[in-house]
């Protein structure tokens, strides 16, 4: 039986070191992946952002940092550090519909300071949609719509990625996505 037990712990042992040996991405092997950019249209400032955020050296910090800036709270122009993995996904699910990248997104909103979140979710009430806990508030979430693209659509290709949140406002003309858990609503 002891035997038995150490055998299974060097394979679960084995299994773990591969694991975190394949997450290790060279700079070599960044360039066989495909440079991914997103371009957006903030509705409310028609302010637009069309950059490059991952290439043959990985991720690129000046495109990032011009999403950042596109993705500011807009009512009151703070910024905050994206989540990457949000553009990846945006960038994931437009490539799923088989939209251009250059495509403009409508941008509804991006990153929300906690100022005014709170504003938002006073003005309507708990029921609004607007999580007191939200991922805005983290750089992690961003509702958005493109445009030609159904939102029914635009709401099957997230959830089939399953990327993080998903919430389908037909009423309001949005999806939300976050890199949050795994859930929809």
């Amino acid at each position: 039986m002891l035997d038995i037990e150490i055998g299974r712990r060097r394979m679960l042992g084995g299994a773990l070191a591969l694991g975190a040996a394949s997450t290790v991405i060279t700079k070599g092997a960044f360039a066989a992946l495909p440079e991914r950019r997103v371009a957006f249209r903030n509705i409310h400032t028609n302010d637009t952002v069309d950059a490059r955020f991952f290439g043959a050296d990985g991720w690129d910090k000046q495109g990032l940092a011009e999403l950042n800036y596109g993705l500011r709270d807009w009512r009151n122009n703070e910024e905050t550090q994206m989540d990457p993995q949000l553009m990846l996904l945006i960038s994931r699910i437009r490539d799923t519909l088989g939209v251009d990248p250059r495509t403009k997104i409508d941008l509804i909103s991006g990153y929300r300071s906690p100022v005014t979140n709170a504003a938002l979710r006073a003005r309507g009430g708990v029921h609004t949609g607007v999580a007191s806990k939200s991922q805005h508030m983290l750089g992690k979430a961003t509702d958005l719509h493109i445009p030609g693209v159904p939102l029914d659509r635009l709401k099957m290709a997230a959830l089939s990625l399953q990327g993080g949140g998903v919430g389908y406002y037909p009423r309001d003309g949005f999806v939300h996505v976050d890199t949050g858990r795994v859930r929809h609503w």
